[in-house]
């Protein structure tokens, strides 16, 4: 066999491997091994393998990952996800379907010190659907709601799929944390027109009376002030200090999860059990997520061996397809994806085959990322995997909630998502001109 036919034969090696349930690193590092071993010989295929482990778990960035990992999980056990939604809640209760606006932008202010969109599903799933149902919103509306809002999660920075991406694109974090925020600001203004459009066209959907007569939990501007405090603290800590130059992205990790330590100690809401099953979980996630990008870094050699990047891009860019035409087509493929494994494994399969082509494209590879980690969010909402609605539906424990109402809530959401996509591929500044001041 020529090497082109080998790097094919992987490619359908490792669909078939994660199609019968084998964990996706496992099937990459089996079927890039294979695929060396059977280019060169066995003995370069396990010199690459420990050259692939040496090269791409040393980087000193990869301390980002535990650091803004262990900040979300801290911020989460804190408290400070409802303050936020009590303050929005405030200031937007006079506002048609104002609940569903305060869930969007509080859920954006969260996503600005989590980066993890399962946080955030989790979090506001306890603190704004009961709010909102008690104020005669539907449940699917209201659910519906925190299920599209979470994916803002992964879009505003720090972002964990940001980092994975700027990893396997040899692209700067910083830049494409700063990349994230204009497409997250627009995903949540095109959430918040979705809300207020149901909301005077489809009333049955969004609201069981007409009439909302339910009393607010009404706090005071000094209570406003007070519940702000964390949360500003917070983002101007991590966020000012990396877009200020104070802090490289690792260090702004770092100084973030010290703030939510600190936050976290001093509303008593951290005891010595619950900080060793956080360190513990942030320890699970940041080694499975490590060992996915050294897989993905081996599977994207053995695929440069092996010459198969080389011909698609020759295929695509000369062929009646053309750079665009292969663009839809890769987003395409992520969104289907998206409907069956998670937001991660996607990147790490896809972006291997697809960076090549996409940098023989001439795209801008900051703007292509932001494009993939849209796409990619939208599987959050989308039968039959939709992590997101499975969060929503585990958080609430409710058995008469049915996960097919939460997909359907969701559903509006994932149109306003593919609005943006169409946006963001119109108007590519969007998301650039923040990163390349």
């Amino acid at each position: 066999m020529t090497p082109i036919e080998i790097g094919t034969y992987a490619i359908g090696a490792l669909i078939l491997l994660i199609y019968i349930g084998l964990p996706i690193g496992i099937g990459m590092l089996v079927v890039s091994f294979a695929g060396v071993a059977l280019i060169r010989n066995e003995a370069v295929a396990t010199r690459m393998i420990g050259a692939v482990a040496n090269d791409s778990l040393r980087e000193y960035l990869f301390a980002v990952v535990p650091l803004f990992v262990l900040m979300g999980l801290l911020v989460t056990v804190s408290g400070v996800g409802k303050d936020t939604f009590d303050v929005f809640e405030r200031l937007l209760k006079r506002v048609t379907a104002g609940l569903g606006i305060a869930t969007v932008f509080a859920n954006a202010v969260f996503a600005s010190i989590t980066g993890i969109s399962i946080a955030s599903a989790t979090v506001f799933s306890r603190v704004a659907v009961p709010e909102m149902t008690r104020h005669g919103y539907t449940k699917k509306f209201a659910t519906g709601v925190v299920a599209g809002s979470s994916v803002l999660g992964m879009m505003i920075p720090p972002s964990l799929l940001m980092i994975v991406y700027a990893v396997l694109a040899e692209e700067s974090v910083g830049r494409m944390f700063l990349a994230g925020i204009g497409p997250g600001l627009l995903l949540a203004l095109l959430f918040s027109v979705t809300i207020v459009l149901l909301a005077k066209t489809r009333k049955d959907f969004v609201f069981t009376n007409t009439e909302d007569t339910t009393a607010f939990n009404d706090i005071t501007g000094g209570e406003v002030v007070r519940k702000s405090v964390p949360i500003v603290t917070l983002m101007l800590l991590v966020l000012g200090g990396l877009y200020g130059g104070f802090f490289n992205p690792t260090e702004a990790g770092a100084a973030g999860a010290f703030g939510a330590l600190v936050i976290a100690v001093l509303r008593r809401s951290l005891d010595g059990g619950t900080l060793w099953r956080l360190l513990v979980e942030t320890g699970q996630i940041t080694v499975s997520v490590l060992l996915l990008i050294m897989a993905a870094t081996f599977f994207s050699r053995m695929l440069a061996l092996s010459g198969v990047p080389r011909e698609l891009a020759e295929f695509f860019l000369s062929g009646p397809v053309g750079p665009f035409g292969f663009l839809i087509l890769y987003l395409l493929i992520i969104i289907a994806l998206g409907c069956l494994i998670d937001s991660i494994s996607i990147m790490l399969i896809m972006l291997p085959i697809a960076l090549p082509v996409a940098n023989a494209a001439g795209f801008d590879l900051i703007w292509f990322g932001v494009l993939t980690v849209v796409a990619v969010e939208i599987g959050l909402l989308t039968p039959p995997f939709g992590l997101s609605v499975y969060t929503i539906k585990s958080a609430m424990d409710d058995p008469d909630l049915k996960v097919g109402e939460i997909f359907r809530g969701a559903f509006p959401f994932v149109v306003a998502m593919l609005v943006s996509l169409g946006l963001i591929i119109a108007f590519p500044s969007i998301a650039t001109w923040l990163a390349r001041l």
